[in-house]
């Protein structure tokens, strides 16, 4: 059974990890946001190079080549988290605001709700499932409702 104090402490844990994974991506380093993600790590919804939806890895090359449709800055930012944990699984919810220039001179802000799995393992926190929502995206001519879903 978990203790409010573990449980106090693994939110803690985890908002860290998901604010350092915020953190990588504006900084385009793709090394730390790897370390964020378990080695079996399976995405179920970003484009290519990035999808997987099998017990693959993400590797560095494939994190770069996805910082590299971005001309400008990529700024990140967690509006909200809720975390769920128990023993050792947690999950996250976050609405995450990204904004940046994309190849092409192509200003964006994205907004989406991220819901990732986590496992703890040899005491540190992995990411080991991740499901990005995209509900819309607002460019410089307004609102642009899009159906991403497949």
């Amino acid at each position: 059974m978990t203790t409010d104090i573990e449980r106090t402490t693994d939110e803690a844990q985890i908002r860290e990890l998901l604010a350092d994974r915020a953190e990588a991506t504006k900084e385009r380093d793709a090394r730390r946001f790897l370390a964020s993600c378990a080695p079996d790590l399976v995405d179920f919804s970003l484009a290519p190079p990035l999808q997987y939806k099998g017990p693959e890895a993400l590797d560095q090359q494939a994190v770069e080549a996805w910082y590299a449709t971005w001309d400008g800055p990529i700024e990140v930012t967690l509006t909200q988290v809720e975390i769920t944990v128990g023993g050792d699984v947690a999950f996250g919810h976050s609405i995450n605001r990204m904004h940046g220039t994309k190849t092409g001179g192509f200003e964006v802000e994205l907004w989406s709700r991220s819901t990732v799995g986590l496992r703890r393992t040899d005491g540190a926190w992995k990411i080991t499932h991740t499901h990005d929502s995209v509900p819309f995206l607002m460019d410089g001519s307004g609102l642009a409702a899009l159906d991403l879903k497949p």
